[in-house]
């Protein structure tokens, strides 16, 4: 049975203020319950009040302004009553309440728990949580959005609704709609399970909808660049200095088997002299973990040759992953490899064999 809900206002009949003016109170009723808000924080002359229309009569600028005011928390609570309706099981008034003013601390919805878990992250962001991450999570919310928008014409589910067969439609839905790959979906997944594993520890989700739930990663090639195909990187002219930018870094990370964000990070204070060698110290982010890193002669030349558009100490100019991909396709298309050429691919060698083609006279920057 669809619920009545409704809001009234009213004067304080025992009270008046120093200025003759008595306070405008709000009760909302949600079918045979009631319960008082308490005052609004408005007041009228008790002659101007119109009780039936529940408002203030005439024209004036303070009429005006009383009613609109008045219409505006009337607005605000039929908001929070729909949004509430939709996405808690057996709603009550001291809910409401407690959602207008904002003394609720419950959650109630999936996506609320995704707002909750999302942000306990971002203020981890640089402590112990990475920006990556944090990407990570909220690509997972925009997903789970995009299914239940797809999928069921929703905004939001109820805790009780999140069932294995959610689960399981929303791995098809990513499978086909979304045209992810199934390690990317499984990935995705993984990031969802622990969001409600996130939920069930704090008290808001009482059960588990990955229960039985087994997860598989196929094992994949990824693919890897030959020495010849890197000596030919090396050689190759580029069309343009974007292109010959992204094709440095590319090999940057080849020869220091660094990833892109580690590449990206870098800064003057990451190369220490040591023994008349330098060395690239610093943490892998994904990781946390220290490593040291022989400043060979390839990547050596490559940074001296950005030297001079150093900005605030970063050794390189790295512009967005996603911009990068998109250049080294060009490269790979200029160089004539006909490989899906990723900033990932930069790391599938043998680090040792990347010594020796660093070793070669014949190749140069």
């Amino acid at each position: 049975m669809k619920s009545q809900f409704r809001s009234v206002f009213y004067l304080r009949s025992n009270y008046i203020n120093k200025e003759g003016k008595t306070p405008i109170l709000i009760r909302i009723y949600l079918n045979k319950e009631r319960l008082s808000l308490g005052s609004t924080g408005l007041s009228v002359n008790v002659q101007l009040w119109d009780s039936e229309k529940e408002k203030v009569k005439g024209h004036s600028a303070e009429a005006l302004e009383v009613n609109r005011k008045i219409e505006e928390i009337r607005a605000d609570i039929l908001t929070i009553y729909k949004r509430l309706d939709v996405t808690v099981e057996d709603l009550t008034l001291e809910r409401i309440k407690s959602e207008y003013f904002g003394t609720s601390d419950t959650l109630t919805s999936v996506m609320e728990l995704f707002e909750k878990h999302n942000s306990d992250v971002r203020v981890q962001v640089g402590i112990t949580k990475t920006v990556a991450t944090l990407q990570k999570y909220e690509n997972c919310k925009r997903h789970f959005e995009q299914f239940l928008k797809s999928k069921y014409k929703r905004t939001d589910l109820k805790f009780s609704e999140l069932t294995p067969l959610i689960i399981h439609n929303f791995e098809l839905f990513l499978l086909t709609v979304a045209k992810c790959r199934p390690n990317t979906s499984t990935k995705i997944l993984k990031f969802l399970k622990t969001i409600t594993i996130y939920g069930q520890k704090h008290g808001f989700l009482a059960h588990d909808p990955f229960a039985n739930k087994r997860f598989h990663l196929e094992n994949t090639d990824r693919g890897f660049l030959t020495d010849e195909e890197i000596k030919n990187l090396i050689h190759k002219e580029m069309a343009s200095p974007r292109l010959d930018l992204v094709r440095d870094i590319f090999l940057f990370s080849c020869f220091t088997g660094l990833a892109y964000i580690d590449v990206a990070n870098l800064t003057e204070d990451n190369i220490v002299e040591l023994d008349g060698r330098k060395w690239i110290m610093t943490k892998r982010q994904k990781t946390n973990i220290a490593t040291n890193i022989l400043l060979l002669e390839i990547p050596g030349m490559i940074l001296e040759k950005y030297r001079p558009v150093r900005k605030e100490r970063k050794l390189l100019p790295v512009i967005s992953n996603q911009k990068m991909n998109g250049y080294l396709k060009e490269i790979a298309d200029l160089c004539g490899i006909k490989k899906h050429l990723t900033f990932h691919m930069a790391r599938h060698r043998d680090f040792y064999k990347r010594q020796i083609i660093n070793r070669l006279n014949c190749l140069s920057i």
